[in-house]
């Protein structure tokens, strides 16, 4: 059964996105990453904290040596707005928690701040990271998540792959476009061209997912094609394409992308950084640092079917 988080869950936080990593929790979709509007970790859930642990992280050297897990026997009520079992637990990671065993939390109480983790990558902004274990199994173990959905309509962003670089991170560029349609409001996804609010690392992770809130029409865009509900499930075997590409297949809980490459002014970079926003910031995320995109270049993206694809671990 999957743990939905009900809107107030997220109300604290700008972004979010269920498979943007290299993870096995986000490839199938038990996970979801929620970027806070500063840089301090707002409890998505109610209850009481059972434990919090220090954990080693990969070694990396733009993030800290270690990192942090909150567990979270949720509260009876929190559970069944959620859909789930009483009993469920939550796990919380990437916060340096100000909370300790026998503190009550509710929604949107501080955890305390975001630290910045070698679990993701340094294109990765800081955040939450939350998943779920049914009553009873090992919350400490980093496998046994439950599957999450989000409870929140996202709308899809049409847009043509141009625009210009508004600012240069040491391993990314954020383009000026596609521009958020209702900025501070509701929350918009870059779309497919069948309508998809698309979700992941295209096409530098395995896989990625859909939002709920995006249609897919009827046609015959090289796959079975079908309708996404307001989780973002689609039936499966459902294509969606990008310019004119097929990028995937619906497959599980998420997309399979296909051998795809992306192109920015027609050479390969690692990929695109793929969410759900709802502040003005919004604009695609490239993820290239091999690739000198300056601030103010004209970058034209593209996708394109590879013998080759990157594929990201989590080495």
């Amino acid at each position: 059964m999957p743990v939905t988080l009900p809107p107030d869950a997220i109300d604290g936080y700008r972004r979010f996105s269920r498979f943007n990593s290299p993870y096995p929790a986000h490839d199938d979709g038990c996970a979801v990453d929620l970027y806070p509007e500063a840089d301090r970790g707002l409890s998505p859930v109610s209850g009481i904290v059972r434990e919090t642990r220090t954990v080693g992280c990969p070694d990396r050297s733009y993030a800290a040596s270690e990192d942090h897990l909150i567990v979270v026997d949720l509260d009876d009520e929190w559970c069944r707005r959620a859909g789930a079992e009483p009993g469920t637990v939550a796990r919380v990671l990437h916060v340096v928690p100000e909370v300790s065993p026998g503190d009550r939390l509710a929604v949107g109480d501080d955890l305390g701040p975001t630290t910045r983790s070698g679990f993701f990558g340094r294109w990765v902004d800081d955040h939450v990271h939350l998943g779920f274990r049914a009553p009873g199994a090992n919350a400490l173990r980093a496998s046994g998540s439950l599957p999450v959905e989000v409870d929140v309509d996202v709308k899809p962003i049409a847009w043509d792959g141009e625009g210009v670089v508004a600012e240069r991170g040491p391993t990314h560029a954020l383009l000026d476009a596609p521009v958020h349609p209702d900025p501070g409001g509701s929350f918009a996804a870059l779309a497919s061209d069948e309508g998809i609010p698309l979700d992941g690392g295209l096409a530098h992770y395995a896989g990625g997912g859909a939002f709920g809130g995006g249609a897919v029409p009827d046609g015959d865009g090289g796959g079975r094609v079908g309708r996404a509900d307001r989780f973002g499930r689609l039936d499966e075997g459902t294509a969606a394409a990008l310019w004119g590409t097929r990028v995937g297949v619906a497959a599980g809980r998420g997309l399979a992308w296909d051998p795809v490459d992306v192109l920015a002014n027609g050479e390969r970079v690692v990929g695109l950084s793929l969410f759900a926003a709802r502040d003005a910031g919004y604009g695609a995320k490239v993820v290239c640092p091999d690739r000198e995109l300056a601030v103010g270049e004209a970058v034209s993206l593209d996708v394109v079917p590879s013998d080759d694809p990157i594929r990201l671990g989590v080495g």
